[in-house]
């Protein structure tokens, strides 16, 4: 088998949550083929493209999208990570914070401009070209894959995956190597889309994020159900955040089978501005209520799950 087959072979996988290999059918969009485990209920991607899988998808992208002005001004926003940098302020006051899938570092630039010298960051990602941005702007990276990294005995206060399991393959054994760098009393910060948002409920397959580059569909179910396979992990926080209105509108009324990755960073260029222009405020009043409603009902666009190593 050439190298360029092995880049372009489907690659099989078990269930992400059960490790089983008997599922059904759940939907078809263009190449994405998902399945419904039988046994844990876990939805995934079934097989997936060999370029997720390794992570060449990722560095491919790097420049188009990462690196694109729209998504650079949007990431860099004050407003950007709000309610991420305020969910690890809670849990973590101060110490070494690991950032997987770092991309161009603007989580961790948040966090080390909006509370200096109460952490240390580093970021770890696949994507090199987003990797050297991320170093311009006095961050630490890690460039080899998560996985293979010897991090020489290091741990941590907190290992953050902001919208990044959903993308992984074999997220089992990210998660059981992120228990091994935590300090006891350490946190995990994860927060991925949510299956049963009430985007997912009206838009079905036609939603954006139901897209190839995601391989692992959550509930807030099976994340849990994910979280506690392993011991030396306890849950403090099960949440969800976000609403995204725009997305529902445009995306009810093109039903395309993918939204270009310019488009999606204009969107969030757009939405960013939006949340720090003052005469919205009385708009932003409105969506926060709209958003808190949907938390409680179940029905936000993401879910959120803190965890504390025990021992």
């Amino acid at each position: 088998m050439t190298i360029n087959s092995q880049l372009t072979t489907p690659v099989p996988r078990a269930c992400p949550l059960c490790e089983q290999e008997n599922a059904s059918h759940f939907l078809e969009k263009g190449a994405l083929r998902l399945v419904q485990c039988r046994n844990c209920s876990m939805i995934y991607a079934n097989p997936v493209e060999a370029a997720f899988a390794s992570g060449q998808f990722y560095d491919r992208m790097s420049v188009p999208f990462y690196l694109s002005s729209d998504k650079l001004e949007s990431d860099y926003a004050p407003v950007r990570f709000d309610r991420e940098l305020r969910w690890l302020r809670t849990y973590c006051r101060s110490g070494a914070v690991l950032d997987v899938g770092c991309s161009t570092g603007a989580f961790l630039s948040q966090l080390n401009s909006r509370f200096p010298g109460d952490y240390t960051g580093t970021g770890t990602d696949v994507a090199g070209a987003a990797l050297d941005f991320a170093e311009r702007q006095g961050i630490e990276v890690i460039r080899e894959p998560f996985l293979d990294c010897d991090f020489g005995g290091r741990r941590f206060d907190a290992v953050t995956f902001w919208a990044v399991l959903e993308h992984l393959v074999q997220p089992g054994k990210f998660l059981g190597k992120t228990v091994g760098l935590l300090r006891p009393g350490g946190y995990c910060f994860i927060l991925v889309p949510n299956l049963e948002s009430l985007a997912v409920r009206l838009l079905g397959a036609d939603y954006r994020y139901i897209m190839p580059d995601h391989v692992n569909y959550f509930t807030a179910r099976t994340l849990e159900q994910f979280a506690t396979r392993n011991p030396a992990l306890e849950i403090v926080r099960s949440s969800q955040s976000h609403f995204n209105p725009v997305v529902i509108l445009q995306d009810f009324r093109r039903r395309t089978e993918r939204v270009s990755d310019a488009e999606r960073a204009r969107l969030l260029k757009r939405t960013t501005a939006w949340k720090q222009n003052p005469f919205l405020r009385p708009a932003r009043w409105m969506y926060a209520c709209a958003e808190r409603l949907l938390i409680m009902m179940r029905l936000a666009d993401n879910l959120v799950l803190v965890m504390r190593k025990k021992f």
